[in-house]
Formats: structure tokens, C-alpha cells, sequence
């Protein structure tokens, strides 16, 4: 008996050793790993935080469905520019439709990361017909092949889409969505109003930083000025996500962030020189985490200073600089 007991404590120690010395420890998610928070279909923001599903294909009951213009088909045509109110020149199709850019596409070189679902929501704009309109720099503009094999128009290096919420000309519905979708300026940058939805001075924010929000105290935004979350599904210690699939759709990731890029971020953690780093996830995007805790955005912050993500179907929460979550007890 004393020998039994004795090899099970040094499988235990073992064990124990291993962990430490692997800190942010990366395994992938248990098969029972639910979407937690992804109930609204992607794109469909009405119902988030309300924990009702919108009705199957994207739209909710009643409403009308994305406009024709919207369709990936539809060909962009004599691009324009047009002035829309708080958010200045932007471009727009032959329709009047404006056309966006998103933050994690990559502009050198051109790179589109919307696919499936997201393409649905962001129909990408054909690069074929597309010709420069008063107001354009046709050297400005270009193409990218898709994952699909199709080519779709870029302005400035950056991919170009339409929204499907998008009804009538002058439109710009899709302005900051998400932190991540913005009206594409005739330059290919972001709309003069752009950043976090038209707030003021958020150019010049590092890619983490920190705010003193009244009600939450200090919390984490983004380089857009937006909140930053933590999922209490997620894993610490192996490191694991139980956000994939739909539910990035409404909380987007982090993408990594240089630690040089940082302001009042604790960079070293609970285990000492491993608190800030790179998760890499099994679907194969990288992710920054803080204290190996690896963070988001919500799509229904729609502008710098919103929290509406806080306290969303009890396990999603601001973040505070040391990786805490913000109204929650970590287990």
C-alpha cells in the first residue's frame, strides 16, 4: 500500500511541476466548449444582451431582408464621393451605397479576413467594372483575390465591402461597427469621423491602454478607444477558449498587440514574465491575452466609452489591466 500511495504522489507532483513550467499552457477546447453569448446571428445586433436568438438566416422576425444592392454580385460600378453627416467623405458605389473597410484585414499586402457568415453581413464590393468617379484616384484603386477564387475591389491597399444593413444611398449604418468596421475615405483610410464612431483623439491611443470609467473604474480599451472583455468560460490555466464560430461575430479578438504598444498594461502577470502573451487559438487566429487571459471586443459597443458587453449572460466582464475581471469573481 505504501508503495501505491507513493508512486500516486509523485504523479501528482509531477504534474504539478509541469504546469508551473508551462504557465500559459495552450490546449485546445474540450468538444462541449459552448458559444457562450452568440445569440444573435452575425450582424444582427438588436438582440445582444437580451439572450433571444434573431430567426434563422441573420434576419429577426418581421424584418426585411438585406437589400439586392448589398449582394457580393452586384458590381460596384463609377465610384463616387459623398459627405455623410459625422462621419465626413466617404466612397461610394453607383448606387450610393457607401463602402467600408475592416480592421482586421491587412492593407500591405492585401488581405481579406471576412469570410462566410461576415461575408454575408459585409458583402465584398467586385473588383470587375469598378472605374474611378469624380473624387477618386483610380491608381488608388485595386483588387485581391479571395479565398473563393473571386476578386474583390480594394481602395488603397485595403479590401472594400458594402453592409447589408445599408437600404438607401447615403447609408453609413455600418460606421464602427463593432470597433472594427469603418466608412472607407477616398484615400482608403478610415472617414475623417472614423475612429471609435466619430470620438475625438482616440488616433493617437496605444493598442492597449487604459480609462477610468465612472461606473466601472479603471478597464482596458483598444487602440479605437474601445471597452476590452474577458470570457469567464475561457481558460487561464491550460489556456483554452470557449468563444469560436459565431460567437467571435459578436466578441471579435484582440489581435497582438507589441508590448512597446502598451500604456499602464501589466505585462508580467501573476506568473512572473508570462502574463502578456500571444494565444495562439486552434481556429489559427492569434490572439492577445493579459495574465494569459486571452481578451475581446463586443460588437455592440458601437463608440468609444460603451460597456453594454458588461455582465452579458453573466461570464462576460471588462477587464482591468491586471487581467481581473471587472464585477466578477474569478474561480
Amino acid at each position: 500500500m505504501k508503495t501505491s500511495w507513493r508512486s500516486a504522489s509523485l504523479v501528482a507532483s509531477a504534474a504539478a511541476v509541469l504546469a508551473l513550467t508551462t504557465a500559459c499552457g495552450q490546449d485546445s477546447p474540450p468538444a462541449a466548449s459552448q458559444n457562450v453569448g452568440a445569440t444573435a446571428a452575425p450582424g444582427d445586433y438588436g438582440s445582444i444582451g437580451s439572450g433571444t436568438a434573431g430567426a434563422a438566416g441573420g434576419a429577426a422576425a418581421g424584418q426585411p431582408a438585406a437589400p439586392s444592392a448589398s449582394s457580393p454580385s452586384n458590381p460596384a460600378g463609377k465610384l463616387s464621393v459623398s459627405t455623410a453627416e459625422k462621419v465626413g467623405k466617404v466612397v461610394t458605389d453607383s448606387l450610393g451605397l457607401t463602402l467600408y473597410r475592416f480592421d482586421q484585414d491587412t492593407e500591405q499586402p492585401p488581405k481579406s479576413n471576412c469570410d462566410g457568415d461576415c461575408a454575408k453581413t459585409w458583402p465584398p464590393v467586385p473588383a470587375d467594372d469598378a472605374e474611378a468617379g469624380e473624387g477618386i484616384d483610380k491608381a488608388l484603386l485595386g483588387s485581391v483575390a479571395r479565398a473563393d477564387g473571386t476578386k474583390q475591389l480594394t481602395v488603397g491597399g485595403w479590401p472594400a465591402y458594402r453592409y447589408a444593413k445599408d437600404v438607401n444611398a447615403g447609408d453609413v449604418k455600418g460606421q464602427g461597427v463593432g470597433g472594427k468596421w469603418y466608412a472607407l475615405a477616398p484615400d482608403g483610410k478610415k472617414a475623417q469621423g472614423g475612429v471609435a464612431g466619430g470620438a475625438q483623439g482616440t488616433e493617437a491611443l496605444p493598442g492597449l491602454s487604459t480609462r477610468n470609467d465612472p461606473k466601472l473604474g479603471e478597464i482596458v480599451i483598444d487602440k479605437n478607444g474601445m471597452t476590452v472583455y474577458r470570457f469567464m468560460k475561457d481558460s487561464q490555466w491550460p489556456m483554452k477558449t470557449a468563444c469560436t464560430g459565431d460567437c467571435l461575430e459578436k466578441w471579435p479578438v484582440i489581435a497582438p498587440v507589441d508590448e512597446k504598444d502598451t500604456k499602464g498594461i501589466d505585462l508580467q502577470g501573476s506568473t512572473p514574465n508570462r502574463g502578456y502573451v500571444v494565444f495562439d487559438r486552434p481556429d489559427g487566429i492569434k490572439q492577445q491575452t493579459i495574465d494569459c487571459i486571452p481578451i475581446y471586443t463586443f460588437a455592440g459597443d458601437k463608440k468609444a466609452g460603451d460597456t453594454n458587453g458588461q455582465g452579458v449572460g453573466g461570464t462576460w466582464y471588462a477587464i482591468r489591466p491586471d487581467g481581473k475581471p471587472v464585477g466578477a469573481s474569478e474561480k
